[in-house]
Parts: C-alpha cells; sequence; structure tokens
C-alpha cells in the first residue's frame, strides 16, 4: 500500500512539472508604481519615523492617528522621532534593517533622508510620506504623499491678516533647515501681499524664542502682525507681546489646548489647522490597502489633509477633539 501511495505521488509531482513547463514561469504582479507588490498575508508592520521632538502636542496626535490605525485595521504600529535629521536617517535605516512591511516617513530635511528612503524602497518597503517633502516624495519612491500643501497653507494664513486690516507680519521659524517652514512663510508673504520678514527661533529653548520675539515687536512698533508656524511657538509669542504692550496680533498654524483657548480670549486670532491625525491614520490604512489589494491611494498626486482655519466661529466644536487628542 505504501508502495502505491509513493508511485501515485511521484506521478502527481511529474505532472505539476509538466505543467509548469508547458505554461512557464508566472509573471510577478506589479502595482501601478512599478513596485512588487507585497505579500497579503501574515501581520502588516509599519514604522512611522518623524521629526518631531520630544513633548511636542502636534506630533502626539500624528502617533495617536497611527497608533488608533493600527488598532483598527491590525496592523503593528511602532512610532519613533527624531529632530535630527541623521538620527532620523538611522531610525529608517533600523526599520529597514527589521524588514518591516511598511514606512511612512516625515521629510523636513529631504536631502539628509534620501538615501534611507531610496534604500527602503529598493529593498521592496512601500513608502508614504508625511508632513513635509511633497515635492520630492514621489522622485524618492513613495506611493503618496499625506499632507497640507504648505505654500497654499501660508497664503491662506496671508491672506486671513490682510482682511483683518494688518500691514506688516512677522513669520517665525522654529526648525532651521526645515523646507517646509520655509514653504509656510514664503505662502504667507504671497497671501499678504504686504511687509514680511522673518525670524528664526529654536522650538528646543521656549524662553529664548520668547526673547526673541518679545524684542522683535517691541524694536519695530509697525509690526502688526505675528505668524507662528507652532502651537507651542504661539503661546510664547502671546506671552512676548503681553510683556511689552504691542498691538500686535498673533495667528498660526496648528492646535493645542492652549491655541483652543487663546482663540476663545482673543489672544490669537486664528490657527491653520492642518489635522495632522489624518497624517498618522491615513498612512497606515493606504499601507494596508496597498500590502491587501495593490490599492494606490493618490493617483500619483499628495493627499491634503488642510488647511483648514480655525477661528472663534469654529473653535468650540473643534476644541473639543484637541482635548481628545485628535486635532
Amino acid at each position: 500500500m505504501r508502495s502505491h501511495r509513493f508511485i501515485a505521488g511521484l506521478t502527481a509531482a511529474a505532472g505539476l512539472l509538466l505543467l509548469s513547463a508547458c505554461t512557464g514561469p508566472a509573471a510577478e504582479p506589479k502595482a501601478a508604481t512599478g513596485a512588487p507588490v507585497p505579500a497579503d498575508t501574515g501581520p502588516l508592520r509599519v514604522a512611522v519615523i518623524t521629526h518631531g521632538t520630544a513633548g511636542d502636542a502636534f506630533w502626539n496626535v500624528v502617533k495617536n492617528g497611527a497608533e488608533q490605525a493600527g488598532k483598527d485595521l491590525n496592523v503593528g504600529v511602532e512610532y519613533n522621532s527624531d529632530g535630527d535629521p541623521g538620527n532620523q536617517a538611522k531610525l529608517i535605516d533600523n526599520a529597514v534593517a527589521q524588514h518591516v512591511g511598511g514606512l511612512v516617513v516625515s521629510m523636513a530635511n529631504p536631502e539628509a533622508l534620501k538615501p534611507s528612503i531610496e534604500a527602503a524602497v529598493h529593498a521592496g518597503i512601500p513608502v508614504v510620506t508625511i508632513n513635509s517633502g511633497e515635492d520630492r516624495s514621489a522622485g524618492y519612491g513613495a506611493l503618496t504623499h499625506v499632507g497640507q500643501n504648505e505654500a497654499i497653507a501660508g497664503q491662506e494664513a496671508g491672506k486671513k491678516f490682510k482682511a483683518l486690516g494688518k500691514k506688516k507680519l512677522l513669520c517665525v521659524i522654529h526648525e532651521a533647515g526645515n523646507v517646509g517652514q520655509a514653504q509656510r512663510c514664503d505662502g504667507a508673504k504671497a497671501g499678504f501681499g504686504g511687509d514680511v520678514q522673518t525670524l528664526q527661533v529654536d522650538i528646543s529653548n521656549p524662553a529664548d524664542a520668547e526673547s526673541r520675539i518679545r524684542g522683535a515687536v517691541q524694536t519695530d512698533s509697525a509690526l502688526d502682525a505675528v505668524l507662528t508656524l507652532n502651537s507651542q511657538v504661539a503661546a510664547r509669542a502671546v506671552s512676548a507681546i503681553k510683556a511689552v504692550a504691542s498691538k500686535a496680533q498673533v495667528g498660526t498654524f496648528d492646535l493645542n489646548s492652549d491655541v483652543v483657548a487663546a482663540i476663545k480670549a482673543g489672544e490669537v486670532q486664528f490657527a491653520v489647522d492642518q489635522q495632522q491625525y489624518e497624517q498618522g491614520y491615513l498612512p497606515v490604512t493606504f499601507l494596508k490597502l496597498y500590502r491587501d489589494n495593490a490599492n494606490v491611494v493618490g493617483g500619483g498626486k499628495p493627499v491634503l489633509t488642510g488647511p483648514d482655519l480655525v477661528d472663534k466661529s469654529t473653535v468650540d466644536k473643534v476644541g473639543r477633539y484637541v482635548q481628545r487628542g485628535t486635532r
């Protein structure tokens, strides 16, 4: 009996080999981008690696979005961040070495991250970029980019100040070398149409940032508008303006509980909300769809999460979501 079964097994195997020889090797399926379609079995692991600094409320919301998507979709999500471009590149390299199933990367300094991202793509790891580096994303081989267009967002902020009747604007940059922040200030200048100056501060030194803003508005009494590019810097700008009794008004990018309170109190006129929760949640979803169904979202174009301007007319509705860490 055992010999009959062995012979039958050999016969079946020979038939399969013959069929394979007749039909030829199957072509590896390709996604729309030309990248190999990843295997659609087993748990998906995604590494989210950003340039956020420790304790930054903005990036905490991004992290919340990514981790919630992981829970909703049964995807393993590991979040890491480092504000130093070289260290961020090392985090990407480590994720590639661990053979993660997908990468989500913010690119505040695209050139520093280029070799690491391209190495991930070469290794067959699909990448979605977020927040910064929109114009380099496709060139580096990413599936898509998720974020707001910084120039458009800056223009909207500039237009808002113009509508408020402001004449001279100070745009405060808090991260040296961050291409997105330069684009915001350039956009604000285009939308404002008036006199725009920039001021460099260091977000890692809040007291010094406040001192520099205070010095700027005190030295130039013509400054009647201050645009900060981060919610934590906005709070420092409000304090600086109060300290010297300046009449300048503050607008900011991004929301946190302090900014919500300041808008309600009339101390901040508006916030440009890029809805960063989506920047965490959507890329994990997109990588899951790509792994399971070879979907590429965006058709080669960025997926925009903003801008959405929040002022006194909308702050009550949006504010409750800020409190729970999703806006």
